[in-house]
């Protein structure tokens, strides 16, 4: 169970850290929520997932968002930058 708590720890985190790395013109661009709303929301898993706290319906949820996040926000951000 530690690994699969660290795991989710990395994974919010690694969400989080790439939230904040895109501008919020690129979020309004891509039709997504503005940076400010993904940054509470996966800052908010963030902190869950490390503490332990909060029933496991929240910190399920919160893990999901990251992973909606890494699935559908990130790789529409990723495809507006210019190569």
């Amino acid at each position: 169970m530690l690994l699969v708590n660290l795991a989710l720890l990395v994974l919010a985190i690694f969400a989080f850290v790439l939230s904040l790395t895109y501008s919020e013109e690129a979020y309004r661009a891509a039709g997504k929520w503005t940076k400010q709303a993904w940054a509470i929301v996966l800052g908010l898993g963030v902190v869950l997932q490390f503490v332990s706290v909060g029933g496991v319906i929240v910190r399920l949820a919160l893990i999901i968002a990251a992973l909606v996040y890494l699935a559908d926000v990130w790789p529409a951000l990723r495809s507006l930058r210019r190569r």
